[in-house]
């Protein structure tokens, strides 16, 4: 896949005393992980990562490029100097790579549940049944490696989110591992299925972060950590608006907004 940069600044802005002002590079992922990012139809990183850094640069007056590389060699950019941010990014991901470098990484961007979505028929049938699991290529289902290990449970593997959702869906997997506000999405606007896999909570799942890391500029970093706290009911309001942490710390998690809304409503008239 060939790197493309795009930059909301036109590049090539002046500073004060006439020098060329230093452009930063973004490295992000090259998939679409609707409603976190995607790219578009020409080629352009889209998405509430695409806006919550923009709004970034504007506050911090910077200028910044992203350039959209594959997921597996964005850790390595980050290490060898050709990008000078990586989002997202986890403490906890690739760290034999990372080796004890230096990175700085900002505070939680964004909250996030990886778990099992499944039939609604088969939702609480327990672990014992979860015999084949289908997951993407790039992703490693951690909280299941022990039956992985063990012969208990087979990966069934996936080219992307599209052909995991059908193997699913075709009960040629008995459920699947993803990013569930994403899934959820993509059965809800994308694949047109809601409701067609459910997140089954009583399964393995597993809660991470999305943060902003940098192993160049630490000050940056600690520069965006105040963005965040200075500008957070603007983070907060995008966050609602591309629903990136749809109801991730209620017993709603998973299903499409019209179930929630019966189950609400269902619960008001139960209330005395």
């Amino acid at each position: 896949m060939t790197p493309r940069v795009f930059g909301w600044l036109a590049a090539g802005l002046l500073s004060a005393n006439g020098a060329l002002a230093q452009t930063y590079v973004i490295g992000v992922e090259g998939q679409s992980f609707q409603p976190h990012y995607w790219i578009g139809d020409k080629g352009e990183y889209q998405g509430f990562a695409r806006e919550l850094l923009d709004l970034f640069a504007r506050d911090a007056g910077l200028d910044i490029q992203y350039q959209v590389l594959p997921v597996n060699q964005l850790t390595q950019h980050l290490l060898n100097g050709s990008i000078d941010f990586k989002y997202p990014d986890n403490a906890n991901w690739a760290g034999e790579l990372k080796g004890g470098k230096a990175i700085a990484y900002s505070q939680p961007v964004v909250q996030y549940v990886d778990g099992v979505l499944v039939p609604p028929k088969r939702q609480g049938d327990g672990i014992e049944q979860l015999q084949r699991l289908a997951v993407v290529d790039g992703w490693t289902p951690w909280t299941y490696q022990d039956r992985i290990d063990a012969g208990q449970t087979q990966v069934v593997r996936s080219a992307d989110l599209g052909q995991m959702i059908k193997q699913a869906m075709r009960q040629q997997a008995d459920g699947a591992y993803y990013n569930v506000v994403v899934a959820t999405y993509y059965l809800d606007n994308i694949r047109a299925r809601p409701g067609a896999l459910v997140f089954d909570p009583k399964l393995p799942h597993s809660r991470g972060t999305f943060n902003l890391s940098s192993l160049r500029y630490p000050e940056l970093i600690a520069r965006f950590d105040r963005f965040l706290a200075e500008r957070r009911p603007e983070v907060e309001a995008l966050k609602a608006r591309y629903q990136v942490e749809a109801n991730l710390d209620s017993e709603y998690l998973g299903l499409e907004q019209w179930k929630i809304d019966f189950l609400k409503r269902q619960k008001e008239k139960a209330t005395p």
